[in-house]
């Protein structure tokens, strides 16, 4: 075998597997392939001056390249099994939080020391969203910030690349079942291993689709997560995000019972574009360093839908309204709070008079144009509910950016030691549907790394 352990994919889940796997120099031969670039090298040429919207890269640096979809984002680890991914269901739910509680120890000595762990036990908040008709998930946050993350990914890096081969821009187009391991085959040519760890996170949706077809590996379908990115005055939301950071709140709507919850919050951040298989869709960032920190903050309102017989693709459904807003706005669309609610379009004019400046630029648009209206309507149930507890949300001049969709991988079918029905192939991280976060998708990579150590 040219290695002893192939991981796909340089995201959390790759990194933390390829970390636990040579951190005692045991002389295992490690290679990561990954379809981006290195960290370094990631770098969007979204300027705001010379390029104003995506210009779809063939590889998207803020998805694709070390560090993953997450080496951007503003670096918050949620330590919980109530949200995050199904991980405790495979693994049980206190060795799932013992190496969520492990990678947070990781990034502490790598660079993360000083940055602030927050929790919601004992919290008064709970309460008062109790009052109103909204539950407050239970979570302890480690808020890197997207700076201080950049940090940790680069040390880690540092201390990797002499003991792993990591193969860059180099996307793996098939995974064959050879005698005694894998065979993993790239443009580049063939390699073969003992194990194959494949994590390639979102971006690999479609990917890791075909592999399993390919292989005959059951898989189910999943959910999607659609809604909007919303921006308002940091203030605002400043009595939650100064005590909490990140809050996961949920709200059942009164009119459809759905469940609408928040989702990565990111006080006195940005709001950014994002890029999914070429479907321009719209996410947040903030930092640690108080010069880069904005006077907004912005979070996901985002409604969870599942499926049944005989529909199966609803990545498939999430990316049909996210084409709808690009051909409509030639991207993302950003709409006043005011304006939707009136049933009028947001144009550049009303965008102008705004109190609140947006941190993206994005077309002025009506969302109920791209959003499907049951949608749609538990958005705005749940923006007036958190106006009872963060009074000024539902302002007129409150932005709504669309669509966020949060694509989630059919759910491989994998055992208690996240291996596929044939041994040595693991499917993990938000790749393999199990895991939806940077907490859980990098302690299944120290999971699946610890059960081939055992092995070999």
């Amino acid at each position: 075998m040219d290695y002893d352990v192939i991981i796909i994919g340089a995201g959390p889940g790759g990194i933390y597997a390829a970390y636990e796997l040579t951190k005692e120099n045991n002389g295992l031969k490690v290679a990561v392939f990954e379809a981006g670039k290195r960290l370094e090298e990631r770098i969007c040429p979204i300027d705001g001056v010379n390029v104003k919207s995506c210009i779809n890269c063939p590889s998207c640096s803020i998805m694709s390249g070390f560090g993953g979809a997450g080496a951007f984002s503003d670096g918050k680890y949620n330590i919980t099994n109530d949200f995050g991914g199904t991980l405790h269901e495979y693994i049980g739910k206190d060795e799932a939080i013992r190496l969520m509680k492990y990678v947070d120890e990781i990034n502490m000595s790598h660079g993360g020391e000083g940055t602030k762990l927050y929790s919601t036990a004992n919290s008064s908040f709970k309460k008062l969203c109790r009052q109103n008709n909204l539950i407050l998930l239970d979570a302890s946050v480690r808020h890197l910030g997207t700076d201080i993350n950049y940090v940790v990914l680069s040390n880690l890096y540092d201390e990797l690349k002499d003991k792993v081969d990591f193969c860059f821009r180099t996307p793996v187009e098939h995974i064959k079942v050879i005698d005694g391991g894998y065979s993993v085959i790239t443009a580049e040519g063939r390699f073969t291993c003992k194990k194959c760890i494949v994590s390639v996170g979102r971006s690999g949706s479609k990917w890791i689709e075909e592999v399993c077809h390919e292989l005959g590996i059951p898989t189910e379908s999943n959910r999607v997560d659609i809604g909007v990115r919303v921006e308002l005055p940091a203030e605002l939301f400043s009595h939650i995000t100064d005590e909490l950071y990140e809050s996961k709140i949920v709200y059942k709507t009164e009119k459809f019972e759905d469940r609408v919850r928040t989702f990565c919050m990111n006080p006195r951040g940005s709001v950014v574009n994002e890029n999914t298989n070429g479907i321009v869709t719209v996410n947040g960032h903030s930092y640690e360093d108080p010069e880069k920190q904005t006077n907004m903050t912005n979070f996901a309102l985002l409604v969870s839908k599942h499926f049944s017989v005989p529909f199966k693709d609803s990545n498939g459904y999430g990316e049909s309204i996210a084409r709808l807003s690009n051909m409509l706005g030639g991207g993302v669309i950003v709409q006043r709070f005011g304006d939707l609610i009136r049933g009028r379009r947001t144009n550049y004019k009303r965008l102008a008079d705004s109190f609140v400046v947006p941190t993206l630029k994005a077309e002025p648009g009506d969302l109920s144009l791209v959003l499907p209206k049951r949608i749609l309507d538990g958005i705005i149930e749940m923006i007036y509910a958190l106006d009872k507890i963060a009074p000024g949300t539902a302002n007129d001049d409150t932005l709504l950016y669309g669509v966020e969709v949060k694509f989630y991988n059919m759910e491989v079918s994998v055992n208690e030691r996240l291996e596929t029905k044939y041994d040595g192939l693991y499917m993990i991280g938000d790749g393999s549907g199990v895991t939806h976060s940077l907490s859980h998708a990098s302690a299944s990579g120290v999971f699946v790394a610890r059960d081939i150590l055992r092995q070999l």
